[in-house]
């Protein structure tokens, strides 16, 4: 379980962003829907321990981040969060399975990676270079690489933003089928793709509007 209470976020020469209490449940799907600058990806960043709020306290599984060291805060990340980044955070001129292999620096067992592969219909491109693979299979690669060290949470930031929506639509089932038993928050910005979760979150009444501080 992740619970936000009383979350703030001030950036540098901007307005706050101030979040309504949630709890996110484990085990269950989220789809975070809202505007541009709302505070979405903010949130993410924030429960990955990436960020720290201003004020209040992120609690997952009873513990309160906020409290914990930057050290603590990665370490938790490693072993207990998948992240999935909008720009896919993958090396071009390195094959699928060496970008995935790079996790073994951080001490990650990624000895499942073959039926991972598998279950996202890339295992016959593990051997190719990134830049020779489509949007959408890349797409899978970065996912792949989220999930193979087996987290509690999955963390998405526009999982389909670079895609078009009929391979976007197949990423997200694909997504969600595998993350079934983990707790998934998802961000995006095309409700079409909420029927694929259990739950969908207005971030734009969530964040309460923003405040000049």
């Amino acid at each position: 379980m992740i619970k936000i209470t009383d979350v703030s976020k001030q950036f540098p020469n901007e307005t706050a962003i101030d979040y309504n209490d949630i709890t996110f449940e484990k085990g269950k799907s989220y789809m975070l829907l809202g505007a541009s600058g709302c505070g979405k990806s903010t949130l993410l960043n924030m429960i990955a321990g990436i960020l720290s709020p201003e004020k209040g306290s992120i609690e997952i599984a009873g513990e309160d981040m906020t409290k914990k060291s930057q050290k603590q805060k990665d370490k938790f990340r490693i072993e207990k969060i998948g992240y999935i980044f909008q720009d896919f955070k993958l090396i071009d001129e390195m094959t699928v399975m060496d970008n995935i292999s790079i996790l073994r620096l951080e001490k990650v067992d990624i000895s499942g990676i073959d039926d991972v592969l598998e279950s996202l219909e890339i295992l016959d491109k593990k051997n190719k270079k990134v830049k020779h693979l489509s949007g959408g299979e890349k797409q899978r690669v970065a996912i792949a690489r989220a999930i193979v060290k087996k987290p509690e949470i999955i963390l998405a930031d526009e999982p389909t933003g670079n895609l078009n929506f009929s391979i976007g639509e197949a990423v997200i089932k694909q997504l969600v089928e595998i993350s079934k038993g983990k707790t998934l928050i998802a961000v995006t910005h095309d409700e079409r793709l909420g029927k694929y979760f259990d739950c969908t979150v207005d971030m734009n009444k969530m964040t309460g509007g923003r405040r000049d501080v």
